[in-house]
């Protein structure tokens, strides 16, 4: 496949924020390349990912049946954020000066997505209170040890990520993890099994996010994380994030409260997501 895309694209931003989070088992980043197992259907298999001659990216696809591409194009346009339009967002962030800057730096930043919904609903659950390099252990030992094997050509791609069938009735402490949190992520699943479109969007941000605070165990911040990586809402802005509090308050040299951080951010309404997204990249790469 082709994936064409509105230039600039910051597929270097990009396949850096994937790589750092990147399953042991599930995904891989080598020269470049993003490469993960896929489930569509119940067929099972892997994709390709990397950046075109021109402006589009360059999808290879494994998978017995062809039926299933354009459920798979559909997905990555998502996860990848190729419908995004950068001069619209350049045009509303700019106004900010902060942001103006952000952006002149890198103009073709994507917020990333995800595959599957359960699966980042899984990601962002296992990422609360802890690290990112923490979060990811511990999703490499869930793929292990309920992920599906899989064979493909790629080292590092062996396993599909667990269904939510099986994940419902885990007991995923036994992974190394508060009992809470293990609940959590099993009732994330079940969640899914009750309500199929509970991580797809709605009608309005606040109404996703508080079908998602509804789910035990799932707060603000978590909520917010699931809109924007996987509801695709433009303007989710998960404020307590001490990653964005942090990189506000190194760009502008001083400290910055959370509540501080939320303010500033009505200045970049409805794109808070995509300024999150700058503010996240500028402190991952020391801008």
């Amino acid at each position: 496949m082709r994936l064409a895309y509105q230039p600039p694209y910051d597929w270097a931003a990009m396949v850096d924020f994937l790589a750092m989070r990147a399953i042991t088992g599930l995904e891989t980043v080598v020269d470049g390349i993003y490469r993960r197992s896929i489930s569509v259907g119940g067929q099972q298999g892997w994709i390709s990912v990397a950046p075109g001659a021109g402006d589009w990216l360059e999808v290879d696809v494994a998978l017995p049946d062809a039926q299933a591409f354009p459920e798979i194009e559909r997905r990555l346009r998502k996860m990848f954020d190729l419908d995004a339009q950068p001069e619209l967002i350049r045009a509303q962030l700019a106004v900010d000066p902060l942001m103006a800057t952000l952006l002149a730096a890198r103009p073709g930043l994507r917020v990333p997505g995800t595959w599957d919904g359960v699966e980042l609903a899984i990601r962002a659950v296992l990422g609360q209170q802890i690290t990112v390099v923490a979060a990811i252990r511990l999703a490499g030992k869930l793929v292990a040890q309920y992920g599906q094997p899989v064979e493909t050509p790629h080292a590092g791609i062996t396993h599909i990520f667990p269904t939510a069938q099986v994940l419902a009735k885990a007991d995923l402490a036994t992974l190394g993890m508060p009992k809470a949190r293990g609940r959590t992520l099993s009732g994330v699943a079940q969640a899914l099994l009750d309500d199929p479109d509970v991580f797809e969007p709605k009608a309005s941000l606040p109404e996703g996010v508080a079908r998602l605070v509804a789910l035990p165990g799932i707060g603000d911040w978590t909520a917010h994380y699931i809109a924007m990586r996987q509801m695709r809402e433009a303007d989710a802005f998960a404020s307590g994030d001490i990653g964005l509090i942090n990189a506000l308050a190194a760009l502008e040299g001083g400290p910055v409260s959370a509540r501080q951080l939320l303010a500033r951010a009505e200045a970049w309404r409805p794109l808070r997501a995509y300024a999150a997204q700058h503010l996240w990249t500028s402190l991952s790469r020391g801008d």
